[in-house]
């Protein structure tokens, strides 16, 4: 059976012990003899890992039970109030990679249609997820901060990184979240709002400062390690200049040379390696969302990406699940980032097109739109996912960051004007990747081809479905506004304009009403 590490770990902690208490005076030793504190959980090394693995599996699971009992957050849908999915469908139902075909509660089309507003329950539920991820961070760091164990004190230094993970997100998605610590006791309060740039520098200040506490590269797979820190201050400085209007290429430069330096990771052989049931055996993977379909069964997660993207004349048993929910799939613009049939195919082009249309009439028609194949809860080589868990469920993982990804920053770092890199060593990353695209070197560029907006395109190409596109489109000012439309963009089919201020999602109207310090984000109304 395949055990992948510690988000596997079925945890026995009472939520009380995890969620920071905000209720007025509420002292826990008047709960009597009942009452369940952080000092009575956390004993040992193990209590301290049992409570951690609470942490991980924050990002795919609902609650503590089963997939669709016992939710952390009564009031939110077990499916698509997970973590995972909340980021999924924001990074890419916003963008020309994907667009959603069920009308659910009538706020998934908003998302792509650029149409949203501060009452979008999917925009609502990451913000909960994220919020409540930042909680139980804030609830563990506190109480690991005293130990002078070894293994606790790397403990504590993933839980900060996890929390920088989350609020990265909140950075990237909202600019201003309120802003909590484990320094803020628990209590009765309103959390203070913060901006991007306090919020950039805690980020960055955070990752810092666990660098050298963090595990090497690869100590245990699936757990936070210096890999992922550096891929996460790559991220955080490549985008800079969209957070706090200042270039900090060099420094994206800097953490990912550190990366490639340890030699630790390399591309895998086959793309389809590190989308598959198998995918933990990867070469490839830097950091991951794990699933296992025997131990976190979810509705949400890799479960809705694989489940969603069957659909039409599509087998679901070829992707090694029960039924297939007929909900992604592609726009035409993206479908035309890969090169012509005629000519040597890109593996990477993994687009289902029998009985599908290339052009999107009907958002609402599976298929109108070309489907998607690249992910699976097949192994590489055929077979049936290794937990022997139920097909109803995955056991492939989600690449949070992988090295191809590591490699395509590096490039456009570099372009961009980044010291400590070269424009050949940019160029031969970029081939590496497309020679694993092609399966020969017909499809290298020369030094001249890589451009910024090739790049941009490649990036389309290797990480599609993979939480950057967003990101991606805005760092290049594509997003929103007239500059590059795609089908639905702007709620018409021939794509239209949409408003700048879309780059940030809106503060949720009902964080706004509970906490008074709030304010909205600029071009959105508080509660429309």
């Amino acid at each position: 059976m395949k055990r992948k590490s510690i988000t596997t770990i079925v945890t026995a902690l009472v939520m009380l012990t995890l969620v920071t208490a905000c209720i007025n005076d509420l002292d826990p030793k008047s709960l009597g003899a009942n009452s369940v504190t952080s000092v009575d959980a956390y004993k040992t090394p193990e209590d301290f890992k049992i409570g951690l693995a609470k942490l991980y599996s924050s990002f795919v699971v609902a609650g503590q039970s089963g997939p669709g009992t016992d939710p952390d957050i009564s009031n939110l849908d077990v499916g698509f109030g997970v973590y995972l999915r909340g980021y999924w469908n924001l990074q890419q139902l916003t963008t020309d990679e994907a667009v959603y075909s069920w009308a659910e509660d009538g706020g998934i089309r908003p998302l792509h249609w650029q149409t949203w507003t501060p009452t979008n329950s999917f925009i609502g539920a990451l913000y909960s997820r994220m919020m409540l991820t930042i909680s139980y961070c804030n609830e563990f760091i506190r109480a690991s901060s005293a130990s002078d164990d070894a293994e606790v004190k790397r403990f504590n230094a993933e839980a900060r990184f996890l929390r920088a993970l989350a609020y990265y997100h909140a950075l990237d998605l909202f600019g201003n979240p309120p802003f909590v610590t484990d320094a803020d006791k628990p209590g009765s309060f309103f959390p203070r709002q913060t901006n991007r740039e306090e919020l950039f520098a805690y980020v960055e200040t955070e990752l810092a400062a666990i660098e050298t506490e963090l595990g090497d590269p690869k100590f245990e797979y699936g757990r936070a390690d210096k890999g992922a820190l550096w891929m996460l201050q790559a991220k955080l400085y490549l985008n800079a200049e969209t957070y706090i209007g200042q270039s900090k290429y060099t420094e994206c430069v800097t953490a990912l040379n550190k990366l490639f330096n340890t030699n630790a990771y390399s591309l895998a052989n086959n793309y389809r390696h590190n989308f598959v049931a198998d995918n933990n055996t990867s070469p490839e993977l830097i950091f991951t969302i794990n699933h296992d379909a025997a131990h976190t069964q979810t509705y949400g997660g890799m479960g809705f990406i694989i489940h969603g993207q069957i659909g039409g004349n599509m087998v679901a048993s070829d992707f090694g699940v029960s039924s297939g929910w007929a909900q992604n799939r592609v726009t035409p613009e993206f479908v035309s980032l890969f090169p012509d049939p005629s000519g040597t195919p890109d593996s990477r082009a993994l687009f289902h097109t029998d009985g599908q249309t290339l052009e999107i009439e009907d958002v609402g028609t599976f298929t109108d739109g070309y489907a998607v194949r690249k992910f699976t809860n097949k192994t590489l080589a055929g077979g049936n996912a290794p937990s022997g868990g139920s097909n109803e469920f995955v056991d492939t993982d989600f690449p949070i960051f992988r090295l191809a990804d590591a490699m395509l920053m590096y490039a456009e770092a570099v372009l961009r004007g980044g010291a400590g890199g070269t424009s050949a060593q940019a160029l031969n990353y970029v081939n590496m990747i497309r020679e694993r695209a092609y399966g020969n070197a017909s499809g290298n560029i020369n030094a001249g081809q890589l451009t910024l907006q090739f790049i941009l395109d490649e990036r389309g190409r290797e990480l599609y479905w993979e939480c950057h596109r967003r990101t991606d489109l805005i760092r290049y000012g594509f997003l929103t506004s007239g500059g590059y439309l795609w089908s639905w963009k702007g709620n018409t089919q021939a794509g239209s304009a949409t408003e700048d201020y879309r780059n940030l999602f809106p503060i949720p109207a009902f964080d706004l009403a509970a906490n008074p310090s709030l304010k909205q984000n600029p071009g959105y109304s508080g509660g429309d």
